[in-house]
């Protein structure tokens, strides 16, 4: 049975997700601050965290970095900003998803399973040792490193996936719903922005490199080397 932690200030917010997390037979445990979800994370597992970004101490930006560091486990973000800051600044800590308050906890089902489905596929998932080199810029698949002239870079798994898709992909115009489809696993209820958020972050990593990634206006993007 998959395990939630559920983490959020409003008690009637954890009390809803619960309840429907429940329903579709997912294990839950709930903490209603940041730093008491770190401590959870500490000794228990979980396959997704749901967390709220604006909470008192802690807050959930802070918490999934510092959770980040000790666990590899999924993180959908909650909150009632939208804004496109807030956005990229979860994608840069390594938030999976975000979902904006007010929500449809049947939509925040159907994205928690498609997160946990696709991240315990990848967890099973063995592949060859391969390199993919295009001058400068080194990405290895097996140990999912990306190095820039010889020195290593950061990025996010999900950085590393798009990196990744659009590389074996290369020189293929590829549509940000396709885009969404294959890296995100869903159409992403029509916030095909999480795409241009991503690519902007993944263009800031690359240095020099960021240039391979070309904007098509009007599609979406390509990778010539």
């Amino acid at each position: 049975m998959p395990k939630i932690l559920i983490v959020d200030d409003e008690e009637e917010i954890v009390a809803l997700v619960k309840r429907y997390a429940q329903r579709e037979g997912y294990e839950t445990m709930c903490a209603y601050d940041g730093a008491k979800a770190i401590e959870i994370c500490k000794t228990e597992d979980f396959d997704m965290i749901i967390m709220d970004v604006m909470m008192p101490e802690t807050d959930g930006f802070h918490a999934c970095k510092e959770i980040r560091k000790m666990k590899d486990i999924p993180v959908l973000m909650l909150s009632a900003r939208g804004t496109e800051y807030d956005k990229l600044f979860g994608f840069e800590v390594g938030v999976d998803d975000y979902l904006t308050k007010p929500f449809s906890p049947k939509e925040l089902m159907a994205r928690v399973k498609v997160i946990i489905d696709r991240h315990k596929k990848a967890a099973l998932q063995v592949e060859p040792s391969e390199k993919l080199i295009f001058d400068g810029l080194e990405i290895d698949t097996l140990g999912h490193n990306v190095y820039i002239d010889g020195k290593k870079t950061e990025l996010t798994a999900k950085e590393f996936d798009l990196l990744l898709f659009l590389t074996k992909n290369k020189r293929i115009v590829l549509s940000r719903d396709k885009i969404l489809n294959v890296v995100w696993g869903y159409d992403y209820f029509g916030e095909d922005r999480t795409v241009d958020w991503q690519i902007k972050l993944l263009r800031g990593k690359l240095g020099s490199y960021r240039k391979m990634i070309k904007t098509v206006r009007g599609v979406g993007y390509k990778f010539e080397p």
